[in-house]
């Protein structure tokens, strides 16, 4: 079996093991905000106002993704962008997510972006965690937005600039 990493831009036929990947957090995790498994519309949503969109593989297998959307459609907001990226369990804690932050980081500084943003539910230590080891810090918190496992979730907001932008 091939355990080569390989991160590479998203292609149409991925579409589906990209809803796996997500959807694999659907029923037992507090990772994605939903309750209901995402239909394939989600995944032809976040192609569509994704600046970057990259996918994992090991094993020859996708095992994760990742994007890079606007944070507004606003040309004087150009320079941010919203993360996000899904890695399934058995595969973090190696390095994978990393290495995929630093793909998406590379390829937006390569399209002007420096400000980014994620948003995480308050229930997801590891990835509140992994983003405060890279240098992510807090900067919002919207109560009560989801209800999930009978918990209620709040949407955590956090930010790390590379670049500080002066008007």
């Amino acid at each position: 079996m091939n355990n080569e990493v390989i991160i590479r831009s998203k292609k149409e036929e991925d579409r589906e093991k990209v809803l796996e990947v997500v959807n694999s957090f659907v029923k037992d995790s507090f990772a994605a905000y939903s309750d209901e498994y995402y239909s394939s519309s989600i995944v032809d949503e976040w192609s569509n106002k994704a600046k970057v969109f990259l996918v994992l593989e090991t094993g020859n297998k996708v095992v994760g993704f990742g994007f890079v959307a606007s944070y507004k459609p606003f040309k004087s907001c150009n320079h941010v962008g919203v993360l996000t990226y899904f890695i399934l369990p058995e595969y973090t804690g190696k390095g994978l997510g990393t290495k995929l932050f630093n793909q998406l980081i590379s390829k937006g500084k390569d399209l002007g972006i420096t400000n980014y943003l994620a948003h995480i539910s308050s229930r997801n230590e590891q990835s509140l965690n992994f983003h405060k080891k890279h240098g992510f810090q807090e900067v919002g918190r919207f109560k009560d937005m989801s209800v999930k496992l009978g918990e209620s979730i709040d949407m955590v907001w956090v930010q790390k600039q590379f670049i500080v932008r002066l008007a």
